[in-house]
Order: structure tokens, then C-alpha cells, then sequence
């Protein structure tokens, strides 16, 4: 049996292990969360999120379904409630800081805040072989600036709790440092990366300056930068790095002050991001990152995951 084959018996092992544990329910002593647990999930009008959404208002959790077009998030929760879940509704453009700024107040006004944020919100526009980087200032100002304008204006938000507050941002391995292909080549530059405890905002906004700059006078392709989906792949590498640097800056909070932020990977699953390709259902990508909001008595904090289980960055 060749690396490929065994590399495909491993994941579909692994998946039939994902499916038995999503049918395995919450004891009594794991649902540190109740019908006034807040949950707000971006982009969560179709694919991994809407799936997100509904597997949290599964769970008893108050679910606040969030998107830049009204109509699609409304269609949305019609479609959720004709299955028997009752979610929320609030338009939310994660590029427009006047929109969150009104989805704040309205937070603050009507739930006082929230306990689990999930950063689901992302585009990509290559496909099966395309690696065009004609949006690539539009990936990264969705994936990554935006992801860390929403984690921004929600820390203040997030509610004191015994068990934590916490951020999950929906990521990718595609944006591994160390990964074996599809990696940044600038060995210095990864080590940087690599480094926790010198890791910056100005490291990560830095980097992705240079890319953006190079791109914009096209000498981007001899930059070293990732082989495949490459603005896709950059944007995820600057979520990971944030999600390592938040969980740092945050570790100093006081008890029942905690926030806990974590960034997982679901696997190419067969939504319209991915042109309805892929290995996993929309049920199998959404598990780990409803499994990280749901996390009891585990203070785990800046790491990344897939399939439940802890990947390298």
C-alpha cells in the first residue's frame, strides 16, 4: 500500500471516529452551559458555519446567527427553525466597523454579552487547481483583519465565567508553518513566526504587507510564499499566528476572567468555499469547532486542531 492510500485509510478511520463521537451526548457533568450561554457565529448563513449554528442550538445553547446579507441570514434561520431550532438573527459585516460597532450595542442591549465567539466568516476564490491572486487584499482583509477586528471588539464583551469565555477561529492546515508542502520558504521568517513569546501584530500585519506589496507589483510568485491557494493559505498562516498571540495576551486574566482561544482546521469540506468538493460533510467540519466552544473543565488555549485532536502550527 502506497503513502497516499495509507494517508486515505487513516483519515477515513479517523472520520468513522468523529462520526461515533458526534452521536455520543454530553453528561450531566459536561454541560457547563445552559440555555443563557451566548454563542455568536460569523458568516454563519451557509456551510460550516450555518452547520456550526446548528449544532450549538442542538446543545441548549442561545445561538446568535450572524452575516453581511440580511436575506441569506434570514433564509437561514427560517430553514433552522423548520427543523426545530429557534436561533437569532443579526445583520454583521466583519469589514465594516460601523456594522459591528451596531451589532455591540445591540449585543450589550439585549444579552449583556456573549460567552463563545466562533470566526467562521471567510472567502477564497481558487478551485481545484487555481492559485490567482487577483483577490488576494480581499482574502486577507476578510479572513484575517477582519477575524481580528471581530476578536477586538468582542473581549470586552465576553462574560466573567468559571469555566471560561471562549474564541474559536475556523482555520486550515493550508496555513501551517511547518507543514511538509505548501509552506512558507523563508526559513527566517518561519522561525519568527514559530517563536510565541516574540510573536507580534507587527510581525503578522508585516508579513502580510510584504505579500500584499508584492503581489500589487508581481514579483509575489518569487517571494517564497505558500504554493497552493496562496492568499487563502497566507490569510489562514496570519489567523493561526494571531490565535497563538491572543491566547498569550489573554493567559494573565483572573479566574472566572479567563478567555479561551483556540483555531481549528475542518477538513476539505464540500461547501461553495470549496466548490462542493472534498472528503468531509458539513457535519464532520463543523464538529471540532462546536467541540472546542463546548470544552469543559480544559483550560486549553492557543493551539490548533483537527479532527479533535491537537495539530502543529
Amino acid at each position: 500500500m502506497g503513502k497516499k492510500e495509507k494517508a486515505k485509510e487513516r483519515r477515513e478511520k479517523r472520520l468513522q471516529e468523529i462520526q461515533h463521537l458526534m452521536t455520543v451526548p454530553y453528561s450531566d457533568d459536561q454541560r457547563w452551559w445552559s440555555k443563557e450561554t451566548v454563542a455568536v457565529v460569523t458568516g454563519g448563513n451557509r456551510g460550516i458555519g450555518l452547520e456550526i449554528c446548528r449544532q450549538l442550538a442542538a446543545h441548549g445553547v442561545t445561538v446568535i446567527l450572524t452575516s453581511r446579507d440580511p436575506g441569506a441570514g434570514l433564509e437561514s434561520i427560517k430553514f433552522l427553525s423548520e427543523v426545530g431550532l429557534s436561533l437569532i438573527y443579526h445583520q454583521l459585516d466583519i469589514l465594516d466597523l460601523s456594522s459591528i460597532n451596531r451589532f455591540i450595542e445591540w449585543l450589550k442591549e439585549n444579552y449583556g454579552g456573549l460567552d463563545i465567539l466562533v470566526n467562521n466568516a471567510g472567502i477564497n476564490f481558487n478551485l481545484g487547481s487555481d492559485n490567482s491572486v487577483e483577490n488576494a487584499r480581499k482574502v486577507v482583509e476578510t479572513n484575517y483583519y477582519g477575524t481580528k477586528s471581530m476578536i477586538e471588539a468582542m473581549i470586552p464583551l465576553m462574560k466573567p465565567s468559571v469555566v471560561g469565555a471562549r474564541i474559536v477561529n475556523v482555520s486550515s492546515r493550508l496555513g501551517r508553518l511547518n507543514g511538509r508542502r505548501n509552506r512558507i520558504s523563508n526559513a527566517a521568517l518561519r522561525e519568527q513566526l514559530s517563536d510565541v513569546e516574540s510573536l507580534s501584530e507587527e510581525l503578522i500585519n508585516t508579513a502580510l504587507s510584504t505579500f500584499l506589496r508584492q503581489v500589487d507589483d508581481g514579483t509575489w510568485a518569487s517571494g517564497g510564499w505558500p504554493q497552493v491557494y496562496t492568499d487563502y493559505s497566507l490569510s489562514k498562516l496570519a489567523v493561526n499566528a494571531y490565535t497563538r498571540l491572543m491566547a498569550r495576551k489573554l493567559s494573565d486574566r483572573q479566574e472566572h476572567e479567563k478567555i479561551f482561544v483556540n483555531c481549528y482546521c475542518p477538513g476539505w469540506v464540500k461547501t461553495a468555499l470549496t466548490g462542493y468538493a472534498g472528503n468531509n460533510t458539513v457535519e464532520e467540519g463543523a464538529d471540532t469547532g462546536v467541540w472546542l466552544a463546548l470544552l469543559s473543565h480544559q483550560p486549553i488555549t492557543g493551539k490548533f486542531f483537527a479532527e479533535r485532536r491537537e495539530i502543529n502550527f
